[in-house]
């Protein structure tokens, strides 16, 4: 035996290989007995490469007669009369290829209108797809049958009303009553013989485009602890949120809440960026007079000092619970994150505007 041969491929034995390599190296029995042949043998890891060495089989052409092979054995299955059958091992490989795309059912149907019509692999690959469209339709166009014919008719006298040139439209028309199947659909493309009515195709809507410009309109997620008081313990559980660009989808593995902001290029530049509200006086004395819930923003990776900012710490005063502060010198406690953003809440008099089409009063 060859050595290029895998030396145990599963669920062949050598000499069951070697029975189907001399097979298909002398082409005994029909495209079909190849087809299963090539399929046995690949899935018994022979590669289509080894096949083809073996055997002269190219790699295209076993792919071709195995998956043909499996449309006509799904004829069979259907009880498509032995002439139709006969009449694909002639061979008609090519043509049973195309109706891959079918169902078992639009199979049968549609190889029965292939032979009918002696149709080629191009002529199929079209009655293929025409009866693909077909079985999209919920209700079927008026005059037009659940036939391979009839849907194959239906798209010659679709786009014959839609074209302008008398010849196309002609040769259109012509080829729909050659594939009509029932009276109904050849009298509807008849009709077009008398009516010299364009119905212009319909084109497709364009696509809502758009592209993000400014930083501002790029939102951050950012993931939030809860709200003050909170503990060394609970600010450090959080996980943070893991972004894939270029349109920032947010990864997150944690189970807490997360909040959009915008994309101000504080928040955007943040590398650990980590979200919990409190009341103003708890930031500043200067926000005491502020009697509402404000939402701070720190960024835990910027632990380095600096006067002009505000941070985070572990205050031993409070059990263990965190603080804002402003250290006026470099501190000696432990800085667990600066301060970037401190958002009031949004005060919009009408939220509703937001929600309808722009207007300007006369």
């Amino acid at each position: 035996m060859n050595d290029n041969l895998p030396s145990n491929p599963a669920q062949l034995s050598e000499e069951t290989t070697t029975e189907l390599l001399r097979f298909l190296l002398h082409k005994e029995g029909t495209w079909v007995d190849w087809g299963k042949a090539c399929q046995q043998l690949q899935k018994a890891g022979f590669s289509p490469q080894t096949i083809f060495e073996q055997t002269g089989f190219q790699t295209v052409q076993q792919n071709l007669i195995i998956v043909a092979a499996q449309v006509y054995e799904s004829l069979v299955r259907e009880a498509v009369e032995a002439t139709i059958l006969n009449y694909y091992l002639g061979p008609k490989s090519d043509v049973l290829y195309e109706l891959r795309i079918l169902n078992q059912a639009q199979r049968a149907t549609a190889a029965i209108t292939a032979q009918t019509q002696k149709l080629d692999a191009e002529s199929a690959k079209e009655l293929a797809r025409a009866v693909q469209d077909f079985s999209h339709f919920s209700q079927l166009p008026s005059g037009f049958t659940n036939h391979p014919g009839d849907a194959l008719a239906y798209q010659c006298w679709k786009l014959a009303k839609q074209n302008k040139d008398l010849a196309a439209r002609t040769r259109l028309i012509a080829k729909g009553l050659k594939f009509a199947h029932s009276a109904t659909a050849r009298a509807e493309i008849e009709q077009l013989l008398s009516d010299i009515t364009v119905s212009p195709a319909k084109k497709a809507p364009l696509v809502p485009l758009y592209r993000l410009e400014q930083e501002e309109q790029v939102s951050r997620l950012v993931p939030v602890a809860g709200s003050l008081p909170l503990s060394c313990e609970q600010i450090a559980a959080i996980s943070p949120l893991a972004i894939a660009e270029p349109f920032g989808v947010a990864q997150y593995e944690g189970s807490g809440a997360l909040v959009p902001l915008p994309g101000w290029q504080i928040v955007l530049k943040a590398v650990d960026p980590l979200a919990f509200f409190c009341q103003g006086s708890q930031v500043s004395e200067t926000l005491t007079s502020k009697n509402e819930t404000m939402l701070v923003v720190i960024d835990r990776a910027a632990t380095t000092w600096d006067e002009n900012s505000y941070f985070l710490i572990s205050d031993d005063d409070s059990d263990h619970s965190v603080a804002i502060q402003w250290f006026e010198s470099s501190p000696t406690v432990a800085l667990l994150g600066q301060v970037i953003v401190v958002l009031r809440p949004k005060r919009i008099l009408d939220e509703n505007n937001l929600l309808e089409p722009w207007q300007m009063d006369d």
